[in-house]
């Protein structure tokens, strides 16, 4: 199988999640692939982190971690492989832009390969699935980045191995970062500890505290339900 009949297929396959005819769905999937409206996630995240650490050299080592997650992915996405490869995203495509589902239209720059989208926030899910480690945190950050995932998909803005390349970097990035940068210097400033409690993860982080995330998580997409609906 050659180049372009992957791509052909590829093809086929977005126009399987690319719109439809429901109003509601445009305007949900509008507010959710909006990074405004994860402000809340992210700030009960870094609530997470400020709650569950004692000096501020761990806190600033997580802030800086996750801002190397975001530089590493989106850095990668943006500034090297879409003006490199220059795969035009499906709502730029010339072969097809008037046929595929675009929302208030909204085509977005003209290359898309890969989805930054897809890179940033699994990059972010997976550094924090390593770092917390509770199995609901981690459930609800990766269906969180898939939900964003889908929603590029959905207006238009991406293939589908644009999103599949997007994931496995924003993999890649938060596993790297995690290993190479976080634990390497966490273990030199920090004594090796291991919580052993049925109120605190393994690194330390209360249940409690995590189920303040997954709410604002869960509360968001209320909001973006509901909002959605009134429009």
């Amino acid at each position: 199988m050659d180049i372009q009949s992957i791509l052909d297929i590829d093809r086929e396959v977005f126009f399987w999640f690319n719109g439809s005819d429901s109003l509601f769905l445009d305007h949900f999937m509008s507010v959710l692939t909006s990074g405004l409206t994860w402000l809340p996630l992210y700030l009960s995240l870094f609530y997470l982190v400020v709650k569950n650490n004692e000096t501020m050299q761990q806190i600033l080592l997580i802030v800086g971690s996750a801002s190397l997650c975001i530089l590493l992915a989106d850095g990668m996405a943006d500034w090297i492989a879409k003006p490199l490869v220059a795969r035009f995203r499906p709502s730029n495509d010339p072969a097809i832009k008037y046929l595929v589902h675009i929302v208030a239209d909204r085509r977005g720059s003209p290359y898309g390969f890969f989805s930054a989208h897809a890179a940033n926030t699994m990059s972010i899910a997976f550094f924090f699935c390593l770092l917390v480690k509770s199995k609901v945190l981690n459930i609800s950050l990766i269906l969180w980045s898939l939900v964003n995932c889908y929603t590029r998909l959905y207006l238009g803005m991406h293939y589908p191995l644009d999103i599949l390349t997007g994931i496995v970097w924003g993999v890649i990035v938060g596993t790297v970062v995690y290993y190479l940068f976080y634990l390497k210097i966490y273990n030199k400033i920090s004594p090796k500890l291991n919580y052993i409690s049925t109120q605190y993860t393994s690194t330390g982080y209360a249940l409690s505290d995590i189920d303040v995330v997954v709410n604002v998580l869960l509360l968001t997409l209320l909001f973006c339900t509901i909002y959605s609906l009134s429009l």
